[in-house]
């Protein structure tokens, strides 16, 4: 079985690749620079070096592939990029779609990036092409956006309020893509992606601290000033908006919700933040207290 993952040195496509591969199907990487790709990836992944506004190279890419794994970067262009994969894979006869959307994802959305993902799949279902839509939480990863400010000033910024969130480590989604990539009898299905705990930023900065042994806080703002931090250090405006508006809707409850379907599709539990804290410490904190960490003093 051949598989193409678009999207394939992205957050989760990364390791949508090693997880194919860790199941015996050969993955196809749709990356636009060959050189980025191989040392993300390593040399032994067939590349598919094009574009997404260059439909020459999404043909290319798609000969001789039984299913796709469809991820877009959240770009302009994201719905046209996605559906253009989704059309020339429907002309090259693929036997399956894997959707990576995101958590609501609806046409009437009120944000941004759901809404795109709402046109995705609709068009996804109107394709005929037998898929399996993913809708993940949010990634744990996103907090490595602001890995540096916490590293130096010993707090967590956010307008998370008292918020529990179904955060999800991007290596479970990966796994559970895999999964229904693999092995048929998905089709058709939506499938919400979440760890196995709700975790408020209370307790995210209550693991960093643990992760990294130092002492990290929490610090809740106003929306207008996490926004007026995200644009102060370069965040597009787009993004800035979207991130503030998800945090709006953490507030009212709507992302706590945990379900186990990462355990159903992989055959294992979903990973706590703490587990990806501490994987992740040295990011967080000094590489020493990371080492501290792991040494357990």
């Amino acid at each position: 079985m051949n598989v193409l993952v678009t999207g394939a040195t992205g957050t989760v496509g990364a390791h949508v690749v090693r997880a194919l591969q860790q199941r015996g199907v050969v993955p196809r990487a749709f990356v636009r620079d060959a050189e980025k790709a191989a040392a993300t990836l390593g040399t032994d992944v067939e590349l598919a070096v094009g574009d997404f506004s260059d439909p020459s190279s999404i043909e290319r890419a798609l000969r001789g592939v039984d299913a796709v794994f469809l991820s877009c970067p959240n770009v302009p262009d994201q719905v046209a990029y996605e559906c253009a994969v989704i059309d020339a894979a429907r002309s090259a006869g693929v036997a399956r779609i894997v959707k990576l959307s995101g958590p609501g994802a609806a046409i009437d959305s009120p944000l941004t990036f759901g809404r795109w993902h709402g046109e995705i799949e609709q068009h996804l279902h109107g394709s005929g092409i037998p898929s399996v839509t993913l809708r993940p939480g949010p990634y744990m990863t996103n907090l490595l956006a602001f890995a540096e400010m916490i590293q130096h000033t010993g707090k967590v910024f956010a307008p998370a309020g008292s918020a529990e969130i179904v955060y999800v480590d991007p290596r479970d989604v990966a796994a559970a893509a895999a999964a229904t990539l693999a092995v048929p009898g998905h089709e058709g299905s939506t499938y919400v992606l979440t760890g196995p705990a709700a975790v408020t930023y209370e307790q995210i900065a209550t693991d960093l601290s643990a992760a990294t042994g130092k002492q990290i806080d929490y610090v809740d703002v106003p929306d207008d000033v996490a926004r007026q931090g995200m644009l102060e250090a370069g965040m597009p405006e787009l993004i800035a908006d979207f991130i503030v508006g998800v945090f709006a809707l953490f507030r009212t409850g709507a992302m706590s919700r945990t379900t186990g379907t990462v355990r159903t599709l992989t055959g294992r539990e979903a990973g706590t933040f703490a587990q990806f804290a501490r994987d992740h410490a040295a990011a967080f904190g000094s590489r020493e207290d990371a080492l501290a960490a792991l040494r357990g003093g």
